[in-house]
């Protein structure tokens, strides 16, 4: 048998409910933010990636899926989200528009990576961007709305974690003290953590080697090297998130895992989820904009994934909608009131109501039956006597009282099962 390619999944029917759930609270309570939905290329040109989220990064190293076209362009499946926007936003000529530039979306992306609870290598995810504004307000905003959607998902036991990570002026110092630290201790690093104490120190804080993250503890705090602005932009923003009521906890660990982030990073972790416990990253990204040929455009954003989100809520007893149940099953009895069947229920769901009527050939028991599984609220049964008078018996499935209806008057029909 052909079997799905390792490290996707199949969304089934009984799973739709979830995404349903997330895919509308996150539309409405960005639309409460303001908020506009943005759609971007599945596939972008490789160049963007290896610019926007950094060379140096695991992403672009090891986890992109990449390949040449027929006219020989490197093109690779978007590994994440935000690289593309910035990208279709200098395209389009966004840039020069009203400030700041609100934007959200919901797609897929794709890394090569271990397959495991919550981490796919095909994966959804739900991101929301904002450009134009470097005040710790926007910071506090996009954060704000974060936990707005995690509330109304009814998703709990969650906490905010806050870092800075400095900027182009403060961070070489800090990357200078992190390199002296881990070269002095370099035998404890894991292979992967050699090679960025080379090219990027501060990836090592985000290793999940159990040795790396115990050396990780007496490393130089990063908070200790930010620059005067870097500073206060990170008090600031920690003021308006209490003044917002919304609790956090100051984690200098925070890293993220792309080159483009800049001062405040952020992460909603859940106590529900086990190891992959991160339900929400994002941060500030002030340079990316220039970084891929655009002007000075700052940016702040964050991304959830959406299969951790259902994972959360699952935990958490988070209620859902469920599946729409047929107002109306019509059971025909004969080729006549098949046919008859057929047209009822094509001018029932005209008139909106959702109808089912049996399309295979079922006896009356086995349609009865059929009809108690999928939640059917009333039966209807029709014979050639029903079509010869115009009336038949109504059957409310939950109480079992029956009334006597016609069946050629749509409208009266539409108002009793209503």
């Amino acid at each position: 048998m052909i079997q799905r390619p390792r490290g996707t999944f199949d969304i089934l029917p009984e799973e739709m409910p979830y995404w349903y759930k997330i895919e509308e609270t996150a539309r409405e309570v960005s639309a409460l933010y303001g908020f506009s939905e943005i759609r971007i290329p599945t596939f972008e040109a490789t160049e963007l990636f290896a610019r926007g989220v950094g060379d140096t990064t695991d992403v672009v190293q090891k986890e992109m899926y990449t390949f040449t076209d027929r006219e020989g362009r490197s093109l690779t499946l978007r590994p994440e989200g935000t690289a593309g926007v910035a990208r279709a936003l200098i395209e389009n000529g966004k840039c020069s528009d009203a400030m700041p530039l609100k934007l959200f979306y919901i797609i897929n992306c794709f890394r090569y990576e271990k397959p495991q609870a919550g981490r796919s290598r095909e994966f959804y995810q739900y991101g929301v961007e904002l450009f134009g504004s470097d005040s710790p307000a926007a910071d506090a905003t996009v954060i704000a709305l974060a936990n707005a959607v995690i509330s109304r998902l009814g998703i709990t036991g969650t906490e905010l974690q806050v870092n800075s990570i400095g900027c182009p002026s403060c961070r070489p110092e800090y990357h200078k003290k992190l390199r002296e630290f881990f070269a002095a201790n370099e035998e404890k690093l894991c292979p992967t953590c050699r090679e960025r104490l080379k090219t990027n120190p501060l990836r090592i804080l985000d290793c999940k080697n159990e040795d790396c993250i115990k050396l990780c503890e007496g490393a130089p705090k990063v908070l200790d090297s930010l620059c005067s602005p870097c500073a206060g932009h990170f008090e600031t923003l920690k003021k308006y998130l209490d003044a917002s009521g919304i609790a956090y906890t100051v984690n200098p660990k925070i890293v993220r895992g792309l080159d483009y982030y800049t001062r405040t990073v952020f992460e909603f972790i859940s106590d529900k989820i086990g190891a992959q416990s991160t339900i929400c990253g994002g941060g500030r990204y002030d340079g990316l904009i220039k970084q891929i040929g655009g002007p000075e455009l700052p940016g702040i954003g964050f991304a959830m994934g959406i299969t951790r989100l259902i994972l959360a809520m699952k935990a958490c007893g988070s209620e859902v909608e469920e599946p729409m149940a047929p107002s109306l099953y019509i059971a025909p009895l004969g080729e006549r009131a098949q046919l008859y069947a057929l047209k009822l229920s094509a001018g029932l769901k005209e008139a909106g109501i959702y109808s089912e009527c049996d399309i295979v050939g079922r006896s009356l028991k086995s349609q009865m039956k059929y009809a108690d599984k999928i939640g059917a609220k009333y039966t209807l049964i029709l014979g050639d006597a029903e079509i010869d008078t115009g009336r038949a018996i109504l059957k409310n499935m939950q109480t079992g009282e029956q009334s006597e209806v016609g069946v050629s008057d749509i409208d009266a029909l539409r108002r009793l099962l209503s």
